[in-house]
């Protein structure tokens, strides 16, 4: 059910000074602003658990505890709880094979015909009304079947139209629980926090790329340190990365210029951590001597940096992303 498209006007209220109000006006203010308020949740926000509504039971319980919540349902009505709830388990024995017996509880917004009466006043010259109801939400009790799904076809469809928010799943037998009450089916209406995915990139101008060295000392290839502090992980993500620049390296004019050559190779992360990796670059020398030479990596020394210049001027630097889940 939209908000939207349910009715054909949208009229807000005015007063003024001397004007006779009868109940229905002042029932209709409230109708607007109630009305106004929903259909800002059912626009910005998702149906399910907005906080609370924690339910709690161990084996052999005959009832399970709730405690207070706010809930919004597809409509953007929100369903709250104030004080702590007690509902009974479904009293079932088994499924009449000695099995047990599956239940969702869920939980929906009321009826104002479901509402107990709080306050009633006398009328002037008319009856005596009702002035206050008191909210309080419907809990419900779904049997499933043998595929997980609800048995009545009814509370399926409002199950999976989210006018029933599903809070916990129960298992019971000789009508008590015969596990803990299961709270993973629930759906919240906070958007989940989890995969958290980031991504980004290294200053071309300031990659300090390095050799990778074998244990004999022998190039491997080229690694580089990669900070990814900046996306926050607070577990250690899946990283991927891959190298942006110029493979070729032109040589020099001249007799005895060094000659043009090629680097490339297979990237691999090593020592991944929340705040960043190495990314090692695998760069076999080849038969040919212009593919990965191995006199390349003897100018990344102290005494011979112009490596590093020249992986800078070919524009080398790392693309990353990581996923938490």
């Amino acid at each position: 059910m939209a908000i939207i498209g349910g009715t054909q006007f949208l009229e807000r209220l005015q007063f003024f000074n001397g004007q006779r109000l009868f109940a229905s006006d002042l029932q209709a203010l409230e109708a607007f602003n109630r009305e106004m308020r929903w259909l800002h949740n059912q626009s910005l926000h998702q149906a399910g658990v907005g906080s609370g509504y924690a339910v709690s039971g161990a084996k052999g319980d005959r009832e399970v505890t709730i405690t207070p919540g706010y809930a919004i349902d597809a409509c953007g009505r929100e369903i709250v709880l104030t004080q702590t709830h007690v509902e009974p388990v479904p009293p079932v024995a088994d499924d009449g094979a000695g099995n047990s017996v599956f239940y969702d509880l869920t939980v929906s917004y009321p009826d104002d015909s479901d509402l107990p009466e709080s306050e009633t006043r006398e009328g002037i010259c008319l009856p005596a009304g009702v002035v206050r109801l008191r909210e309080a939400p419907n809990f419900c009790w779904i049997k499933l079947g043998a595929d997980g799904q609800p048995v009545d076809p009814q509370l399926k469809l409002e199950v999976q139209a989210s006018m029933r928010i599903l809070l916990a799943r129960a298992e019971i037998k000789n009508c008590q629980l015969n596990q803990p009450i299961s709270t993973a089916q629930r759906r919240n209406a906070r958007p989940a926090k989890q995969p958290h995915i980031a991504c980004g990139s290294t200053d071309p101008a300031t990659s300090a790329w390095t050799v990778w060295m074998a244990s004999n000392n022998a190039p491997l290839g080229l690694q580089l340190a990669v900070d990814t502090s900046s996306a926050d992980f607070k577990t250690p993500p899946c990283y991927s990365a891959h190298v942006i620049g110029e493979r070729f390296f032109p040589g020099g004019t001249g007799e005895l210029a060094p000659p043009s050559f090629v680097l490339d190779g297979w990237v691999n992360i090593s020592n991944p951590t929340t705040s960043g990796f190495t990314l090692r670059m695998l760069m076999p020398e080849l038969e040919d001597r212009f593919i990965n030479p191995a006199d390349f990596f003897n100018n990344f020394t102290t005494s011979s940096p112009t490596g590093l210049a020249q992986l800078q001027a070919n524009g080398w630097f790392a693309v990353w992303m990581g996923v938490e889940s």
